[in-house]
């Protein structure tokens, strides 16, 4: 499979194209990825709105009835239920692993076990989170075929 990358200009807009001769597992996965970075956050930081890609969120945790999202340094609130969090963005390659957080897969650098069946998350920003023996089968299952 060839892979072309054209630069545009500022003006025109960006597009995914992809030929093929028939729509194979693997045209649907490469069209699924893209597909899954698209879309935005709002999120809350010192009284002003910000639009957060979802794409640059590592997970998103509650804290005291109060919803965070965590991308490379920055936290950001949002009025978003964790539920509903976890509904918008199951196309996205984010997965729960604990009651009350939601990982971005695409962030996670390495997994290793740790105590009693859980496991621990290295992300690419050097954090690690810790996830729920209860949702470890799951993460496995997303692993072996992608995220349901």
């Amino acid at each position: 499979m060839e892979i072309k990358i054209l630069k545009i200009k500022r003006d025109q807009p960006e597009r995914v194209e992809i030929r093929c001769h028939e729509v194979t597992e693997q045209v649907r996965e490469i069209a699924d990825f893209v597909r899954s970075r698209q879309g935005r956050l709002t999120g809350y930081m010192e009284g002003r709105q910000f639009e957060i890609p979802v794409m640059d969120i590592h997970y998103i945790e509650a804290v005291d009835n109060r919803v965070f999202l965590y991308s490379s340094g920055e936290v950001y609130e949002t009025r978003q239920k964790l539920y509903e969090l976890e509904e918008i963005l199951r196309e996205k390659y984010f997965l729960r692993i604990s009651k009350s957080t939601l990982l971005n897969l695409m962030k996670v650098s390495a997994l290793k076990p740790a105590l009693n069946g859980r496991f621990q998350a290295l992300l690419h920003s050097g954090e690690e989170v810790i996830i729920s023996r209860k949702y470890v089968p799951e993460l496995k299952k997303a692993l072996k075929g992608g995220v349901s």
